[in-house]
């Protein structure tokens, strides 16, 4: 009994200090999975986790790699929404959509022949994949922001809910 007073303890805390993380999306009243998809298919191997900065100007990783993928492989889109860039960052094809609601995708090294003020809807063929983010491997990093912070692009396409231990009956 002990442990699940511990267990019980832990989530009334996290419950009443709000146990979820900025870099979580907010919850839906549908599963991810009915308004957002993944980009690649089949579904990708997470190259590198996301790992926000603690402050906005510090080093991170704002989203992430996906793959790894042959040159060339199609990217899609993961939900409806209308392209707000496409072009060069640095030295990088980058692709970017505005799902509404305050999110934006952006995609990069992605060759696209969209432009802004395109539409596109969730399974679209957007683009496709170039080497030059993963050193060893042709990859695909994806970000997405709410506003001007950057979340976890998993927690549209996964069920990142943590774990919950029920008692035994």
């Amino acid at each position: 009994m002990p442990v699940l007073k511990l267990i019980m303890s832990t989530f009334f805390a996290l419950v009443v200090a709000g146990g979820t993380s900025s870099s979580a999306p907010a919850p839906e009243s549908s599963p991810p999975e009915a308004r957002w998809g993944w980009p690649l298919s089949p579904k990708p191997s997470v190259l590198r986790t996301f790992d926000p900065p603690d402050k906005p100007w510090l080093s991170g990783h704002r989203g992430v790699d996906l793959g790894p993928t042959p040159d060339g492989a199609p990217v899609t889109a993961p939900s409806d929404g209308v392209v707000t860039f496409a072009g060069v960052v640095v030295d990088r094809p980058v692709l970017t959509i505005d799902q509404g609601d305050g999110l934006k995708s952006s995609f990069e090294p992605v060759t696209s022949g969209l432009k802004a003020g395109d539409t596109v809807r969730k399974g679209q063929v957007i683009g496709t994949t170039e080497p030059g983010h993963c050193s060893n491997a042709t990859c695909l990093h994806w970000g997405v922001r709410r506003g001007e912070d950057y979340v976890n692009p998993l927690g549209f396409v996964a069920d990142m809910r943590p774990s919950i231990l029920l008692p035994l009956q």
